[in-house]
């Protein structure tokens, strides 16, 4: 932080990279992005070249196009998470195929956008990535060892300096725990209010773990996460380490429920990076039914008996497109239901629902962008699973996604289902003798078959079939009246194959049979 408080807007380093520099170009010039703190270091035609630069320059992040002639974007993004896992990355796609953005995502892509690209859009996600590349490069405020734990934590294996002096010990390990029920419990507390439960949980885990040979060294590497390193004079037995903690950390944190990960023993200070990731990696087990401390023996008993069966995201997808453009709140609020009690069912671990979330959601935002839907967020961040880290706290982010959508698709109706319907009746009245479907009138205008039926009965108050068996009936009455066709042509010339089903569809809408009716006109005439 500056000394103001504000973010410090020291340049961040962004690479273009795009196979066509005329794009390059516009990228450099639309957006304003010394105001956003970001500086152009250059710009690159294909992923092996941007790998070129990112080998002698540094980079914060990558804009990124997903096909170029050599490495493409995804190739590069493969390359990107194995070599520069600190770098981010968003890709810029022509191309609306949910087997890209999937990929994308799977790949650790940041976002996806689709050409021509918003530059409200752009600017947006390219500052929400700058404030949180900002919010972790900062650090300040700690004695070496900490620094150093901090270090180790933050960057893992990318950070290589080594472990203080200062720090000796046989044996190491690393606990890593957080207040479960994050998002229900704390979200709302104060920020003094919270810094006192920080205190009192980093108190009692030193007052009641720091025991004669063993000391403890903790950071805050998130608000719900405390990273503690115990450093034992002597090697403990497996054993000792059970019990210790098991009798400690239930109650450590009066009136919470603390869920705790412990890596296994090392005598190498250097392994402190990998076992912060592992003690971290386990609490994402805290979720199913636990012991007070997750390890890996427990995990890996877990991990013989768990096998989630895959979700049929297809058919989620429609079921949950046909209820939101029916703007059906209840029935969205059932399938998020149902959905969640599949994950739970089938022992789902947080991280694993927002994998398979993700690709559900971004399907779902791709139908309805297919059927004219505008204004969706673009640059919507993943869920942050030490603070929704509970089944409940990510259904209520679902619910809360479904909501806005259901919002958006009320107000995209208003302004655009007009013409789309207008230009509907225009091609059903020049198709109508034919056999044509709602499918086909869907197809035709680029939209789904659930969102042409909701905006046509809204508009119209008739259903697609009601209102075609309207309007063939009224030509048939004309033909009855106007010419002598017998009734089976008549039945034929206004889209009815069957003379049996025309009669009982005239019938119902006339009170007569076509004959009667044109026995009926024929009097009057007289």
């Amino acid at each position: 932080m500056s000394n103001n408080g504000r973010m410090d807007t020291k340049g961040l380093k962004m690479l273009i990279v795009d196979d066509e520099p005329v794009i390059c170009k516009g990228l450099r010039l639309t957006i304003d992005w010394a105001a956003l703190g970001v500086e152009v270091i250059g710009e690159a035609y294909d992923g092996g070249e941007a790998l070129r630069v990112m080998g002698s320059t540094e980079v914060d992040f990558l804009l990124s196009d997903i096909r170029m002639d050599g490495m493409d974007g995804l190739q590069l993004a493969e390359q990107v998470g194995q070599l520069y896992p600190e770098v981010r990355m968003v890709i810029i796609s022509g191309y609306e195929d949910f087997d890209y953005a999937r990929q994308a995502i799977r790949l650790g892509v940041n976002d996806y956008l689709l050409k021509p690209v918003n530059v409200d859009e752009l600017t947006g996600v390219v500052g929400k990535l700058a404030e949180d590349i900002r919010r972790q490069k900062q650090e300040g405020g700690k004695d070496e060892v900490k620094l150093w734990l901090t270090n180790m934590a933050r960057h893992g294996i990318a950070y290589r300096k080594a472990a203080p002096s200062s720090l000796q010990g046989a044996q190491f390990r690393i606990l890593a725990t957080q207040l479960g029920y994050f998002h229900e419990r704390y979200a709302e507390l104060g920020q003094e209010e919270y810094e006192q439960l920080q205190e009192e949980w980093l108190g009692g885990l030193h007052g009641r773990l720091a025991l004669p040979g063993l000391k403890l060294v903790s950071i805050f590497d998130h608000e719900n996460l405390l990273i503690t390193l115990a450093v034992a004079d002597r090697r403990l037995a497996p054993q000792e380490w059970r019990e210790w903690l098991d009798r400690f950390i239930p109650g450590l944190v009066p009136g919470a429920e603390l869920h705790c990960g412990a890596s296994r023993t090392y005598a190498d200070a250097a392994e402190t990076a990998d076992r912060c990731a592992e003690a971290a990696e386990l609490l994402r087990y805290s979720v199913l039914e636990h012991p007070p401390v997750l390890d890996e023996e427990v995990i890996r008993q877990w991990n013989g008996t768990r096998e989630p069966a895959a979700l049929d995201i297809a058919d989620r997808v429609q079921n949950l497109v046909a209820a939101l453009f029916k703007q059906d709140a209840a029935e969205t609020g059932v399938l998020v239901s149902e959905l969640l009690q599949f994950f739970k069912h089938e022992s789902y671990l947080l991280h694993e629902i927002v994998t398979v979330y993700e690709e559900l959601f971004a399907l779902l935002r791709q139908r309805l962008r297919k059927s004219g839907i505008t204004g969706m967020d673009y640059g919507r961040q993943p869920p942050d699973l030490y603070l929704y880290n509970s089944y409940d706290a990510l259904e209520a982010l679902i619910r809360k996604d479904m909501a806005d959508l259901l919002e958006l698709i009320e107000q995209n109706g208003t302004d655009r289902s007009y013409w789309i319907v207008e230009k509907a009746k225009r091609y059903i009245e020049a198709q109508y003798r034919t056999d044509l479907k709602a499918s086909e009138v869907a197809a035709w205008l680029k939209i789904t078959p659930s969102y042409f039926s909701y905006i046509f009965k809204q508009s119209t108050g008739k259903g697609f079939t009601e209102y075609m068996n309207e309007l063939r009936i009224e030509q048939a009455k004309e033909l009855l009246a106007s010419t002598h066709d017998k009734v089976f042509e008549i039945a034929d010339k206004v889209g009815y194959k069957e003379y049996k089903y025309f009669v009982t569809v005239f019938k119902s809408y006339t009170g007569m049979t076509p004959k009667e009716y044109r026995g009926l006109r024929a009097s009057k005439d007289l």
